[in-house]
């Protein structure tokens, strides 16, 4: 499972790197920061990448919410977060809060985007 995460954004650096810690071996950490292989492996263009958070786990490609619902599964500590906002009503709250908060880290960090 790779998860392609903006290194240069700090509040994105800081959360990842809470799920790091954890050292789960099977989730590989790719910043997507001037990355064309990430490009490449997600079929998504840089913009794209950094709007949201991108799982990809064998041929599927989950993006913003439904990829860190994936991320929590994965890591035991954090199983409680997956099973609590996977719940229909909640994951759509959740959903909702992730695409405004997304969208103004995006807002902050767009500048680092290649022309």
């Amino acid at each position: 499972m790779k998860v392609y995460f903006n290194n240069s954004c700090k509040i994105c650096k800081a959360e990842i790197d809470l799920y790091k810690k954890e050292k789960i071996d099977y989730i590989n950490w790719v910043d997507i920061t001037n990355n064309d292989t990430a490009e490449k492996e997600t079929s998504r263009n840089s913009r794209q990448l950094l709007r949201r958070l991108h799982v990809k786990d064998g041929d599927n490609v989950l993006q913003g919410a439904k990829a860190f619902l994936h991320v929590w599964k994965n890591i035991p500590k954090y199983k409680i977060l997956y099973n609590i906002l996977k719940l229909p009503i909640i994951f759509n709250l959740f959903s909702f809060g992730y695409e405004v908060i997304a969208f103004f880290l995006y807002l902050k960090n767009k500048k680092q985007l290649k022309n």
